[in-house]
């Protein structure tokens, strides 16, 4: 484990050892708590659900997908909201600690595609539970139901927390790890960033990300349930291309979702926050060149060529999509095949390649499955997760303004923020 011999890394300093205060019980005031502990802290933890790692247990579609086994240049790439920010730590505790960590907890974990990491009982309970039963094997105090509404400040110091009925915590450094705002059910209804504000820290507007994206047409409901492999999204922004990705998506009631949708959410809401119109560009047909497709099409066209192109579409698209595609192509369904112009045949290879469509909103940000925004990485020690502006203040996970791809990404975040605070809680220069 890279933090053995962290009496070396902390030369010059002074420990403080009593009366850490941890504010949330998710995987990144758990893991602070811990660190704290085994370094020979007294920890308590304040948690206000009655349940610790709530968010936890519904990650990974409740199996838990703890980190990711890239390498760090690739996992600090996946994290697009500030992941710059998090070099020290994850450098302190990679992806390799994680498994680590959990394999010492009595948690086996496995390898899946794309490098995600899961334990190895599919289930997210198990985790959680370890990291519960490692608290209360090192003597931490864990305390549910408690909700912190204030943090204590003498001096230009953290000295403590205040719950919301007026219950005084003592401590000689605090460790803030409240969540986001999304999920609500689940204890991330912001308080962090409340507080944080009131103590004098910068918190950055929050967005949802990954997220599912609302669409203006009106068609899009006709193809709800209908999933997508191997296509490319692209992201517009006033009729300019700003991202794209390939993979999967699902159309939904709403508008549209899956893999690629969620990744391309964070800078979707950032955009539709400025002001801009947005846009996606779905090419159905990514594989082909416009020439290869136009091609394709002839020999179709060549097959069915006494059919409606309705019916002619059939070996190309899924059903449910063909009348949209025509539609954008401004070719009526009942066309016969044998009737169609080769320009009429190039338009409708422009909507094969480039859907477009309109993203009014995203979903709620309660339903978002990470934050954008919270407090302001610039006024963090990235090594140590200290606050620059308060001395013995800490921050870790969610509350921070740190966001990443699925995957593995996000807890792997929270995991090493929750190290490097707990680890550098106990000492005092």
């Amino acid at each position: 484990m890279r933090w053995q011999g962290l009496d070396i890394l902390q030369e010059g300093r002074e420990k403080i050892m009593n009366n850490i205060v941890v504010v949330g019980a998710g995987p990144a005031g758990m893991m602070a708590a811990i660190k704290a502990a085994e370094n020979g802290a007294k920890v308590t933890v304040l948690e206000k659900m009655k349940q610790p790692g709530k968010k936890m247990l519904i990650t990974g579609k409740g199996r838990c997908n703890l980190t990711n086994t890239a390498e760090i240049p690739e996992l600090i790439k996946n994290i697009p909201g500030n992941g710059k920010f998090l070099n020290s730590c994850i450098h302190a505790f990679d992806n390799e600690d994680v498994q680590y960590f959990f394999n010492g907890i009595d948690v086996p974990t496995k390898v899946e595609r794309g490098g995600r990491v899961f334990p190895v009982s599919d289930k997210a309970a198990d985790p959680v539970n370890a990291m519960v039963l490692r608290i209360h094997e090192l003597g931490i105090r864990l305390l549910t139901g408690v909700r912190v509404s204030e943090i204590i400040i003498e001096d230009g110091v953290a000295a403590g927390v205040k719950t919301e009925d007026k219950t005084v915590f003592p401590a000689e450094a605090v460790i803030v790890a409240t969540g986001g705002s999304s999920y609500p059910g689940t204890g991330s209804t912001g308080d962090g960033y409340r507080m944080a504000e009131n103590i004098g820290h910068t918190v950055i507007n929050q967005l949802p990300s990954l997220i599912p994206l609302e669409l203006e047409e009106e068609w899009v409901q006709d193809l709800q349930g209908l999933s997508l492999r191997n296509v490319q999204i692209t992201l517009m922004a006033d009729e300019k291309k700003v991202a794209e990705k390939f993979g999967e998506m699902l159309f939904t009631h709403f508008g549209v979702s899956g893999p690629i949708i969620l990744s391309l959410s964070r800078e979707a809401a950032q955009l539709l926050d400025a002001g801009s119109f947005v846009e996606l560009m779905l090419d159905l047909k990514p594989a082909l060149s416009f020439e290869q497709l136009d091609a394709r099409i002839v020999r179709d066209f060549e097959k069915y060529q006494r059919k409606e192109i309705k019916n002619a579409m059939k070996d190309l698209l899924p059903g449910r999509l063909i009348a949209p595609v025509l539609d954008a192509a401004y070719l009526a369904a009942d066309r016969m095949v044998n009737s169609v112009t080769r320009e009429e045949r190039h338009r409708l290879v422009t909507a094969l390649k480039g859907l477009l469509m309109t993203v009014t909103g995203t979903r709620p940000i309660a339903e978002a499955i990470v934050t954008a925004g919270g407090v302001s990485v610039k006024e963090i020690n990235p090594k140590t997760m200290e606050s620059k502006l308060i001395k013995n203040l800490f921050f870790a996970g969610e509350v921070v303004d740190v966001d990443a791809f699925t995957g593995g990404y996000n807890l792997q975040a929270a995991f090493s923020m929750g190290a490097a605070a707990g680890n550098w809680c106990v000492w005092n220069e």
